[in-house]
C-alpha cells in the first residue's frame, strides 16, 4: 500500500486533480505498481506485471462498474486507487477491497488520501456495506495512517505470513463500515456483484 502522511494539510488546494481510470493509463499505473512491487513490501508480488496484465486486471474492475480512480499532476499520473471483490462466495457480496498506490515523488502530499475517499464513497453508493484493506508491512506506518485517516479499523494481524526481500512480513486487516452497523443486509444486491458458478473453492 502506498505511504502517506499529514504533511497533505501543507499542500496547496488543487496541486492534482482526480477522474476515473482509462484504459490508455494502463502503462503509467502500471510503471507506479512496479516501484512497489519492486522496493515496497505493500504488495506481496515480487514480479510486476507487464502493461497487459495490468490492463487486463483494470478492466476486469471497471467492467463490473467497481471504481477505479486516478490522480494527475502536470499531464502525468501520480497515483490510482480501486475497489475489487473481496471474496467470490455469494456471502461476501456487499464487501469490496481497496488498494492505493502513489508515484515515489508524491507520497506524503494528500493524494492517497484523496483517491481512498473517493473510492469509499463511490462504493457506498454502489450498495457495498463494507470495505477490507490489507496493508502488507506492520511497520508501513504510513498506510495504517492513511486508512486510519479514511475511517478505517484496525481487526487483525497476519503474523510471518510472508517473506520478502529475505525477511519475514506481516499483513494488518482494517475494516471500514459504510452505514449503521446495526442495519440489515440490503434487500438488492449491489452493483458490481456477479454470482459464482462455483463457490466450493479448494
Amino acid at each position: 500500500m502506498t505511504r502517506n502522511h499529514s504533511a497533505q494539510r501543507d499542500v496547496p488546494e488543487k496541486s492534482f486533480a482526480t477522474r476515473d481510470a482509462q484504459s490508455a493509463d494502463a502503462a503509467e499505473l502500471c510503471a507506479i505498481y512496479g516501484f512497489h512491487v519492486v522496493d515496497g513490501a505493500g504488495t506481496f508480488e515480487e514480479v510486476a506485471p507487464a502493461t497487459d496484465e495490468f490492463r487486463r486486471r483494470m478492466e476486469n474492475v471497471q467492467a463490473r462498474g467497481l471504481p477505479w480512480r486516478v490522480a494527475e499532476a502536470g499531464g502525468s499520473i501520480i497515483g490510482y486507487c480501486y475497489a475489487s471483490p473481496y471474496h467470490a462466495r455469494s456471502a461476501y457480496k456487499f464487501t469490496v477491497q481497496t488498494s492505493v498506490y502513489v508515484d515515489r515523488n508524491w507520497q506524503h502530499r494528500g493524494v492517497g488520501l484523496a483517491l481512498l475517499n473517493e473510492v469509499v464513497t463511490a462504493c457506498k453508493q454502489l450498495g457495498y456495506c463494507q470495505i477490507m484493506a490489507a496493508v502488507g508491512d506492520s511497520h508501513n506506518e504510513s498506510a495504517l495512517k492513511l486508512h486510519a485517516r479514511a475511517g478505517f479499523r484496525t481487526i487483525g494481524y497476519a503474523m510471518r505470513a510472508g517473506v520478502k526481500f529475505g525477511r519475514w512480513t506481516d499483513v494488518v486487516y482494517l475494516q471500514r463500515f459504510l452505514g449503521d452497523f446495526t442495519d440489515p443486509p440490503p434487500a438488492n444486491d449491489p452493483v458490481g456483484y456477479i454470482s459464482s458458478s462455483d463457490q466450493t473453492g479448494p
